[in-house]
């Protein structure tokens, strides 16, 4: 900079200030401090007036670190386009993204191709499930019942007017994964696939493997279903499933009134031609350099309505975007690093509760979610207590498992504090006790 403007030092750039206006000394500003950290700065001087409410609410939506470089980048002008992108010759920066959001999926998930076309994790299960049946040409699926019961409610949705009914596989009451006898004896030559969740809804690491073997065994796909995508940064993925749907809200997308969300599919190649939205493709232009197009699209809006493979009629593209620049961002070591601080932090919140009289449900591996039952077997009170101590609780399970009356699925994530953490768990006893432990 000083070279351009023909100067030899910042000091010849004030040289115009006459002297005796000039401040010689050291500007009264602490060291500096890391993104996260200053961000916390800013929170606690706002929360000064007004009170912040911590949260342990996660089930499907996920309160997760975000850097503020994800804005500056996502509204730059080369990723900006009017429409979805038609017309490659004047999309290529979008198009740029989508290929390097497909490859990115397809590394986390472990499958060897993903699309750019899924609404959400709950759309993204149904059309998942229509895949399977394609390929298959079987009429029946079998669904976990710890998948996240919103996704249940979609599918049965989409499939109501399908002629493709979902018969649901019990959860292991001990450990909180699926229980494999009772897949196995509803499995048939008309099933099409097995959609299992991992981690589940309950927050526990699932028996995909075990599941995939069953379900093979008898000629059907398995479907592994995500919802927590910071997971991916430390669970090795399931290279038995055939195909892998979820949710990428924790990367980069606030938990905002809801959404937005951004819902993904992977599969193997071979299966290709019958996946859903469509495929970004690497090409080269007429000058023999890099460029990219749409490859595939299995649309209504492309071909023949009969052949279509799905009538989803977006990209989800700034949110694809902003979910590329986050994985940029924090890179393999990044994802696993976060991924680590979600278990750490999970484990911590884990034992705070128990030494408050609290249990946990099931005994299964869990990542940064499980379920909680307080002594006093009244969740509702526990968060109720909370929620005066400017704290957002877990859910309560009873409305959608009634047999989990009183329990609570709470969630820990990077941003929860090890203070918010001990204040949560210490409404899980008595309303006099402490939690007393390290």
């Amino acid at each position: 900079m000083l070279a351009a403007l023909g100067i030899e030092s910042i000091e010849d750039l004030f040289e115009s200030i006459p002297e005796d206006l000039r401040y010689r000394g050291r500007p009264a500003i602490p060291d500096g401090l890391s993104e996260y950290e200053i961000l916390d700065y800013f929170r606690a001087r706002a929360e000064e007036g007004a009170k912040g409410y911590a949260s342990f609410l996660g089930a499907g939506a996920y309160r997760h670190f975000r850097p503020v470089i994800i804005d500056a980048l996502a509204t730059r002008g080369e990723f900006l386009t009017a429409y979805t992108p038609y017309q490659a010759e004047i999309s290529q920066g979008i198009l740029t993204t989508i290929f390097e959001f497909q490859t990115m999926v397809a590394q986390l998930t472990g499958m060897e191709a993903a699309n750019a076309s899924m609404y959400d994790g709950s759309t993204a299960v149904p059309e998942a499930g229509t895949m399977a049946a394609r390929i298959t040409r079987r009429g029946r699926l079998l669904a976990a019942r710890s998948l996240h019961p919103e996704y249940r409610q979609v599918l049965d949705t989409y499939y109501r007017h399908q002629h493709l009914p979902v018969e649901t596989v019990r959860y292991d009451r001990d450990s909180g994964q699926i229980d494999l006898a009772d897949l196995e004896s509803k499995l048939s030559d008309e099933v099409a696939a097995v959609i299992v969740q991992s981690p589940n809804f309950f927050g526990v690491i699932d028996k995909t493997r075990e599941a995939a073997e069953l379900a093979h065994r008898r000629g059907a796909l398995l479907i592994v279903i995500f919802s927590e995508a910071a997971a991916l940064g430390i669970l090795q993925p399931t290279a038995e499933a055939d195909i892998v749907a979820g949710e990428l809200q924790s990367f980069a997308h606030p938990t905002s009134y809801g959404g937005p969300c951004v819902g993904v599919l992977a599969t193997k190649m071979k299966y290709i031609r019958q996946m859903p939205g469509r495929l970004v493709g690497e090409t080269v232009d007429a000058g023999g350099n890099r460029a990219f197009c749409l490859t595939l699209a299995t649309r209504e809006q492309h071909i023949r309505r009969a052949k279509a493979t799905s009538n989803i009629c977006t990209n989800q593209a700034l949110v694809a975007l902003m979910a590329t620049i986050y994985m940029t961002v924090f890179g393999k070591q990044g994802l696993r690093e976060l991924a680590e601080q979600n278990l750490a932090k999970a484990r911590y919140l884990a034992a705070a509760v128990r030494a408050n009289a609290g249990s946990l449900v099931f005994s299964g591996p869990f990542f940064n979610e499980f379920v909680a039952r307080p002594g006093s077997g009244d969740g509702a009170r526990v968060n109720e207590a909370a929620l005066e101590k400017n704290i957002v609780g877990g859910l309560e399970l009873g409305r959608l498992y009634p047999e989990l009356d009183g329990a609570l699925l709470v969630c820990a994530t990077e941003v929860n504090r090890r203070e918010e953490m001990d204040r949560y768990a210490a409404c899980f006893g008595p309303p006099a006790g402490g939690i007393g432990i390290e």
